[in-house]
């Protein structure tokens, strides 16, 4: 796929997959409810149980689309995670899944060297 992976392109992901399949169609094969599936091709971020459905739908690793590497020593995983809401943009989302991750970064840094 051309696109980069990452949260903010799931949506185009999802609508590119889509095609001309009708939206409660593709709700039903995915699992998902029709309006969660029309929120996330608005952009909207899923919550944690809707995007694994979604990522199993495009048979991706969800690693790939929230930027974490698997390759190398094995860091823990900070699961970023925000029902979808009205009243948080994409943006602001992205933005504390960085901070969070940054945040984890820093504390395995820290326990590797005690």
């Amino acid at each position: 796929m051309s696109d980069s992976l990452s949260l903010r392109s799931l949506g185009r992901l999802v609508t590119r997959k889509r095609g001309k399949v009708g939206i409660r169609a593709t709700a039903r094969e995915i699992g998902v409810s029709p309006a969660t599936l029309s929120r996330v091709e608005n952009g909207q971020l899923p919550d944690l149980q809707n995007f694994t459905k979604l990522c199993q739908w495009l048979e991706l690793d969800p690693s790939s689309i929230l930027s974490l590497s698997t390759e190398g020593h094995r860091l823990p995983t900070a699961a970023v995670h925000f029902r979808s809401r009205q009243t948080m943009s994409v943006e602001t989302a992205a933005a504390l899944q960085d901070l969070i991750l940054a945040a984890q970064r820093m504390l395995s840094k820290e326990q590797g060297a005690d």
